[in-house]
C-alpha cells in the first residue's frame, strides 16, 4: 500500500479554529489549564471526535481519551496526543497540534476506510504546562503512576482553587481507569531551530534530556555602597554573577547535548546603594546522558564552593525536579524514520530539549516522537508558527507509523 497522506488543509483549519478559543490581541492563545476557556477546548475537541465516530472516556484527573475501535479491541490501543492548555502568552501549536494531528489520522482513516486491528487512541493531557498548577505534566504523570491523583486534587493555584474542584467546575473529573497502552506517539513543533536550521521537514526524536532544577540562596551580607571597601564586602550579586558564569562554562564544556540555564534572579535588598546582601535564583542543567548530566551538577557544586570562599558569602543549593534521561523505543523511532522516508521527505534523528507528555508515557509504553520545524526556534510565545505543510507532513508521517504499530485489518479505499 502506498504511504497514506493525511487533509492538511482540513488538519490546519481544525488548528486555527481551535486557536480562536482564547485568542489574544498579538496572534496566540491564552487557554490556562482548567479554566473556562480550557472547558471550551476541551468540549470543541470532544465534539469533533464524537463526530468523527470516536467514544469519549475521562478519568479523574481529567485526561482525555477518544477512541476509535479496532478489529480486535482486546488489543491494547495504539495512541497518540499531547495537551490542549496553553502558556498565559502561548502559541497556536505547542501542543493542540500533538491532539489534532490525532484526530486528522482518524479522520483520514475514515475516509479510506481503513480499519486497523488494534484500536487507535487520541489524548488530551491535563495540565501539561504547568502555568497554573504544579507539577507539569500533571495528566501523563498520574497516568504513568508517578503522582497519585489524591495528592494532584489537592494542589492549589495561587488563588487557592484546588485541582480537584477546578475539574469538578468544568465537568472534567471522570472516573476511567488506565489501561494498558500497545504504543504511543506524540507528534510536537520542535520548540527550537534545529531542524529549521538544517532545513529538515521530520525529527525523528531518540528520546529528552534529562533535567535537573535547583533553587540557589546566596547569604552575604548588605552595606553601605560608599562606606564599604571592595575588599570587606559580600557581595551575594557578585557571587551570583560568578555561578551564572560557571553555568555557562559547565554548559559548554560538557557532551551529550549539555544545557544550562540560570533563568531567574532576585536581588536583596535591591537598592541602588546598598551591596546586595541576598540572591535568590535558578539553575537548570540539561543533558542526554544521566552520568554527564551527574558531572555536570557536581562542577557546579564545586564551583559553587570555590565562590563561597571568594567572595566570603554562603550558597545553599537545593535540587527541586530531577527528570531521568528518556530514551525511546527504537523499533518506533525506526518506524517514524521510515514512514518519512516513504513520503519523501528529509528526516534527521534528534533530542527534545524540553519535557513533554511523552517522557513520562515512555516509563509505561513504548514511546515516539516525532517533531516538525518551529518557525525561528519561538515557542510558549503569541508569534509561535509553523509552516502549513510541514504541519500536514508530521501528521502524514503520524498515520503511517500509528498504523504500522496497529496492524492494517482492511484495504484502503479511494476517499
Amino acid at each position: 500500500m502506498a504511504p497514506l497522506k493525511v487533509n492538511g488543509e482540513r488538519l490546519w483549519q481544525s488548528l486555527m479554529d481551535l486557536a480562536r478559543i482564547g485568542a489574544t490581541p498579538k496572534g496566540g492563545v491564552k487557554r490556562i489549564t482548567l479554566t473556562d476557556l480550557d472547558r471550551q477546548g476541551r468540549d470543541r475537541f470532544v465534539e469533533w471526535c464524537k463526530a468523527a465516530g470516536m467514544s469519549i472516556r475521562v478519568d479523574a484527573i481529567g485526561n482525555i481519551f477518544a477512541r476509535r475501535a479496532g478489529s480486535d479491541n482486546s488489543l491494547p490501543p495504539v495512541m497518540t496526543g499531547s495537551h490542549l492548555d496553553t502558556q498565559p502568552s502561548g502559541g497556536k501549536f505547542d501542543g493542540a497540534y500533538g491532539v489534532l494531528a490525532g484526530l486528522e489520522v482518524v479522520r483520514r482513516l475514515n475516509e479510506l476506510n481503513i480499519q486497523t486491528r488494534a484500536p487507535i487512541e487520541v489524548a488530551a493531557w491535563t495540565n501539561e504546562e504547568g502555568s497554573r498548577f504544579v507539577p507539569t505534566m500533571m495528566g501523563s504523570g498520574v497516568y504513568a503512576s508517578i503522582y497519585e491523583v489524591a495528592k494532584m486534587h489537592a494542589q492549589k493555584d495561587v488563588d487557592g482553587v484546588s485541582v480537584g474542584d477546578a475539574l469538578t467546575a468544568i465537568g472534567y473529573r471522570g472516573e476511567a481507569k488506565p489501561i494498558k497502552v500497545g504504543a504511543y506517539f506524540e507528534a510536537h513543533i520542535e520548540q527550537g531551530p534545529v531542524l529549521e536550521n538544517t532545513k529538515t521537514t521530520i525529527g525523528a526524536v531518540q528520546g529528552a534530556l534529562g533535567q535537573r532544577w535547583f533553587d540557589v540562596e546566596i547569604i552575604g551580607q548588605d552595606s553601605h555602597a560608599g562606606p564599604t571597601p571592595m575588599e570587606l564586602r559580600k557581595d551575594a550579586l557578585l557571587a551570583a554573577s560568578r555561578l551564572v558564569v560557571e553555568t555557562n562554562r559547565v554548559a559548554l564544556t560538557y557532551p551529550d547535548n549539555a544545557r544550562a540555564t540560570v533563568g531567574h534572579l532576585r536581588v536583596s535588598p535591591n537598592s541602588r546603594n546598598v551591596v546586595p546582601g541576598m540572591v535568590n535564583m535558578t539553575l537548570d542543567v540539561r543533558n542526554a546522558k544521566d552520568e554527564t548530566l551527574l558531572a555536570m551538577v557536581e562542577d557546579l557544586r564545586k564551583s559553587a564552593k570555590a565562590i563561597e570562599t571568594e567572595c566570603r558569602v554562603t550558597i545553599d543549593v537545593k535540587e527541586v525536579l530531577y527528570f531521568a534521561p528518556s530514551h525511546f523505543d527504537t523499533r518506533l523511532v525506526d518506524s517514524v524514520r521510515a514512514s518519512a522516508k516513504a513520503l519523501g521527505l528529509s528526516c534527521r534523528d534528534i533530542v527534545s530539549g524540553a519535557a513533554h507528555d511523552a517522557v513520562y508515557l515512555n516509563r509505561v509504553a513504548p514511546t515516539a516522537m516525532i517533531f516538525v520545524p518551529c518557525e525561528g526556534g519561538l515557542s510558549h510565545n503569541e508569534l509561535e508558527n509553523a509552516r502549513p505543510d510541514e504541519i500536514a507532513a508530521g501528521a502524514s508521517v503520524l498515520i503511517n507509523a500509528m498504523v504500522a504499530a496497529a496492524v492494517v485489518a482492511g484495504q484502503a479505499q479511494p476517499a
